[in-house]
């Protein structure tokens, strides 16, 4: 049965508020759009395009693009949405001058366990299957330490390292707070495909924060 489509989430009050300012010319509206979406954009540039500034250029053009249609855009999606799905027209055509565009969901390897395989006991063990050390509770840890810039730096770090499809997800769910429905409908993917790239993504950003928290 093939999935069923998520509803994309229109702009909210708030984003149409925003937009009200920037229509108006408000530069401290357009510096706080900048903010909270130049990361992501990036982001999602950077797994079209083979360098950090080819990408740097994607995202500037992408804001001439948001600029110059920010008249005509009639809120059915989020304001965020709507600026994810220019830079990846953007990006997909510089891809395609560089000869390096593929479909996003593509990027992702066939196959790939969410957990590295040596975290679990061989078929020659007492208990084949289970975990070597069981995954560290984090109720446990105080919520100071959660915070410390150290281990967002550990966190981020990881993010980095990611496969640029997975990094792409979790920088838009968990860092930049955007919905299922935002993803899917910016990247052109299905809920199923980018709920597995999170949940790879989270389990390899976790393992790294357990061993930064085992020492």
């Amino acid at each position: 049965m093939p999935e069923a489509p998520l509803k994309e989430r229109t702009a909210s009050a708030e984003e149409l508020e925003l937009l009200a300012r920037l229509r108006a010319g408000d530069e401290r509206a357009f510096e706080a759009l900048v903010d909270r979406h130049y990361g992501t954009m990036l982001a999602v540039a950077r797994t079209y395009v083979r360098s950090r500034a080819v990408a740097e250029e994607v995202v500037q053009e992408a804001w001439l693009g948001v600029l110059k249609g920010l008249d005509g855009f009639e809120a059915r999606s989020s304001l965020a949405t709507w600026i994810m799905r220019i830079v990846v027209n953007i990006a997909k055509t510089r891809g395609v001058r560089e000869a390096r565009s593929v479909p996003f969901a593509s990027l992702a390897p066939e196959g790939e366990a969410a957990v590295e395989r040596e975290r679990f006991r061989g078929s020659g063990d007492a208990f084949p299957g289970h975990w070597r050390a069981y995954p560290a509770n984090w109720n446990r840890v105080p919520e100071d330490v959660l915070h410390e810039r150290d281990t967002l730096r550990v966190a981020m770090d990881a993010i980095a390292k990611l496969p640029p499809a997975q990094r792409t997800v979790i920088t838009m769910r968990d860092v930049q707070g955007c919905g299922p429905d935002e993803v899917c409908a910016a990247l052109e993917v299905s809920d199923g495909n980018q709920r597995v790239l999170l949940h790879r993504a989270r389990s390899r950003v976790r393992a790294a924060l357990e061993r930064h928290f085992d020492g």
